[in-house]
């Protein structure tokens, strides 16, 4: 999402860097291109011109251009100051009586009904009994949506169809929350295609009845310079208590996220980070100022890991490769964990360093790579993958015919491509063996290792 303006300001430094003293001037030109970068990144003018004036007043000091490094000082005061403008980390208010009402609003095609089903199975994984109110009667088909998302998650939906006004629906949906002890009410409503009195009227009155812990504000981070005005829309109206920004995987320039939170002044809550079920995170204001200035987030990497793999399968390969005895069997398990982590480049964006290099990938080579070594594998018998070293000629024509490659008179070339890559996957596989053998009962001192010897 931010891909531009972190290569913006990462040049923006790599300059600055290159500059062994810094002169007032010198960090006038640089903020001058920062001003320009977030205004391009779609960040509303009076919030850049804010946060410009606040880096400079830090920057110019004499602490900074007298500095040993001054660049990187002018680096961690921007970094600074980009956490500040995005705030403190935003946590749900779940205290009090339950069943919590949690009331979902924003524009239409912001993604509110998916966004409702994404915090009920969130919710849920952490212990709560969330209780899902179809209050959209505008947008067709939004009530189905809503009872499909509803039955896919196993989270229980109130709904009365079309008919109804919005507001009963949602009391008499909170009145059946209370009857089935659920623990957190998640209350789904209209759309607009802008800010509209009736329908604001219409929120009004929803939240005058059922007294939500929590308005959020779900707004499509591709929105750009609009984001401010329907921020402010409804902030003035509604008193939102938080932020949840969908599409943050898209390759919108970002400055949504900034604004929002500038001018409303309440936190971010949650983004979204793709259309599945689970694909809502939390915010941290700290990572993601990381993030766009290009330094990584390695705590959140960590975090997808432990998510995506299975304790009990991870120490079993841990053991079994310190014992050297890992096989194409347990490579073919690594590699679907792998693959839940989510797409290549997405990965490398967390990791320090790597932001750029990201770009030199392609993606869908990536995957392809990914999927032949899979339909390699898949197409071994058991004892092939326990014992690679008895595959014979005969036996790497059949796997290659099974991985897909076509044996016929006519291309007996595909036949070949097939078995000379699965000789370059064995090969990769005895090299990843001799590594492990290294570090095999101790017969390797593995401090030699580190000191070089």
């Amino acid at each position: 999402m931010f891909e531009s303006l972190t290569n913006k300001l990462q040049d923006i430094f790599d300059r600055l860097g290159r500059r062994g003293v810094l002169s007032e001037a010198d960090v006038d030109v640089a903020l001058r291109e920062v001003r320009l970068a977030l205004l391009e990144a779609d960040v509303a003018l009076p919030v850049a011109k804010d946060f410009i004036k606040r880096v400079r007043e830090r920057a110019i000091g004499t602490e900074v251009l007298k500095a040993l490094k001054p660049a990187q000082m002018v680096i961690k005061i921007v970094f600074e100051e980009l956490q500040a403008t995005l705030g403190e980390p935003g946590r749900l208010n779940l205290s009090g009586t339950p069943p919590i009402v949690i009331m979902l609003v924003g524009l239409q095609g912001s993604g509110k009904t998916t966004t409702a089903a994404k915090l009920a199975l969130k919710l849920r994984r952490e212990g709560r009994r969330p209780y899902l109110v179809a209050a959209d009667t505008y947008r067709p088909a939004a009530v189905d949506q809503l009872k499909t998302l509803g039955k896919q998650l196993d989270v229980p939906v109130y709904e009365e169809g079309t008919s109804a006004p919005p507001p009963d629906i949602a009391e008499r949906g909170l009145r059946k929350a209370r009857e089935v002890g659920a623990g957190v009410l998640i209350v789904d409503t209209a759309g607009r295609l802008q800010i509209d009195e009736r329908l604001m009227s219409e929120l009004e009155q929803i939240k005058a009845r059922l007294k939500p812990a929590e308005i959020l504000l779900v707004a499509d981070a591709m929105t750009g310079q609009e984001a401010v005005k329907i921020a402010e829309g409804f902030h003035a109206r509604l008193g939102i208590t938080g932020l949840i920004l969908t599409k943050m995987d898209g390759d919108a320039r970002g400055g949504a996220a900034i604004s929002m939170r500038a001018v409303t002044g309440v936190p971010i809550k949650f983004v979204g980070m793709g259309e599945k079920p689970d694909a809502l995170d939390q915010f941290y204001p700290d990572r993601m100022a990381q993030r766009i200035l290009g330094m990584g987030d390695v705590l959140s990497l960590i975090e997808k890991a432990q998510e995506a793999f299975d304790q009990r399968e991870a120490e079993r390969l841990s053991k079994k490769l310190m014992r050297a005895e890992f096989n194409l069997e347990d490579f073919l398990a690594q590699m679907q964990q792998v693959k839940r982590l989510g797409p290549i480049s997405q990965l490398m964006s967390l990791i320090p360093g790597m932001n750029r290099l990201k770009d030199q990938i392609d993606e869908a080579e990536a995957d392809r790579s990914m999927k032949k070594i899979e339909a390699i594998i898949r197409s071994m018998t058991p004892e092939e993958r326990r014992d690679p070293k008895i595959l014979n000629a005969s036996r790497k024509r059949r796997i290659a015919r099974g991985a897909g490659y076509i044996n016929t008179e006519k291309h007996p070339e595909r036949e070949l491509e097939g078995i000379q890559e699965i000789n370059a996957l064995l090969r990769q596989f005895r090299e990843m063996q001799k590594m492990m053998k290294m570090f095999k009962g101790g017969k390797a001192d593995i401090s030699r290792l580190f000191k070089g010897q």
